[in-house]
């Protein structure tokens, strides 16, 4: 494998750009009952960006293993003012997989991200296009403007979760960001030539460098339903991104051992001076009970530390495919006509 990766041919040039077209992902999971509304937004936007940059736009719907009617009113969404590509998984892989799907199925250069909530508004995308083809950004990321309407505990678990991952990492993931973003097509391209099976795409866009831009935001309310993304989600997140990016735990693990080392050196000393002065004898029990107890505790917090790293090692190792597709149609825009199914499994290591 090469030491590094050259998209440079790749052009910038903002005519050129626009002349190889956006794909808008949508990741979906049980978004049956807002699904067609969201179409006809997409529509309305594909419409202005036609109109304002002469930019030919498709959408890939990622149904991610949905329970509900998702799939089939997917297949049945037409394809109007843009090109409608559905790709179904064969189960639920994880919203981060449903993301890679997308890319790896995109199209046209540019790739914009968004949920199929209702909350990331198509009026916003268009302000993303305008930074990308007349600003000249690569990245173009979203970011919540405050939190206030949210609860305290979510407002604590999200800022623990930016700093846990920021945590000793090299390139900082920006407190708030979303993956509500648009990727120009060098940006896209150099996306897709990361070799890791783990992803965490929020970390991943943001190490990519280039040019970034930030836009706060205000979240639209969910369209249907509720968040499905607990606490527990969110703290597993974090691990998966903070291993991503940062030895830092590994590094406190070995710093951590030193000083309990030089405190164990210290209480000895002092044992050690109260013996021979004092000619007190100190019970050796409790000290030694508690002494064993927390170095006991402290190694098998080390040894989950060093499992973490083990484990996404090993399934990087295995190399197994990230998800697989299950089923694949296309419509064009113009004739709304099928144009290809592709009901064998298909993975992405292709």
């Amino acid at each position: 494998m090469m030491p590094g990766s050259d998209v440079s041919p790749i052009t910038d040039d903002a005519r050129a750009a626009a002349a190889q077209g956006l794909s808008i992902v949508v990741p979906l999971y049980n978004e049956a009952p807002g699904l067609a509304q969201l179409h006809e937004r997409l529509i309305a936007l594909a419409a202005k960006l036609k109109q304002r940059y002469s930019l030919a736009c498709e959408t890939v719907y990622v149904d991610d293993g949905s329970q509900d009617r998702t799939l089939a009113i997917a297949r049945e969404l037409p394809a109007t003012a843009l090109d409608v590509q559905v790709v179904s998984l064969s189960r639920n892989f994880g919203k981060e997989a449903a993301l890679m799907a997308g890319l790896d199925h995109a199209r046209l250069g540019a790739v914009m991200f968004m949920d199929g909530d209702g909350q990331h508004s198509p009026d916003l995308a268009e302000q993303l296009v305008s930074h990308w083809l007349d600003d000249r950004y690569d990245v173009v990321y979203t970011a919540k403007a405050h939190r206030e309407n949210e609860s305290l505990l979510r407002r604590i678990s999200v800022h623990g979760f930016y700093a846990l991952i920021n945590w000793g990492a090299r390139q900082k993931i920006p407190e708030d960001a979303g993956d509500f973003r648009l990727l120009s097509p060098r940006a896209a391209a150099a996306l897709r030539r990361l070799p890791e099976r783990n992803r965490f795409f929020k970390g991943l866009a943001s190490w990519i460098g280039f040019r970034q831009k930030r836009v706060d935001y205000e979240p639209e309310p969910r369209a249907h339903g509720v968040t499905t993304f607990s606490a527990a989600r969110l703290l597993g997140l974090s691990i998966e991104g903070l291993t991503s990016f940062s030895v830092a735990p590994l590094r406190f693990a070995s710093l951590l051992g030193v000083v309990l080392a030089g405190v164990a050196f210290l209480f000895g000393l002092s044992i050690l001076w109260e013996t021979i002065v004092s000619g007190k004898s100190v019970p050796g029990y409790p000290s030694l009970v508690v002494g064993l107890m927390t170095l006991g505790g402290v190694q098998l917090i080390m040894i989950g530390v060093l499992g973490e790293y083990i484990g996404k090692i090993l399934s990087e190792l295995k190399a197994r495919p990230v998800y697989f597709v299950a089923e694949q149609t296309m419509k064009t825009a113009g004739d709304g006509a099928e144009n290809s199914t592709a009901d064998a499994a298909r993975t992405a290591a292709e």
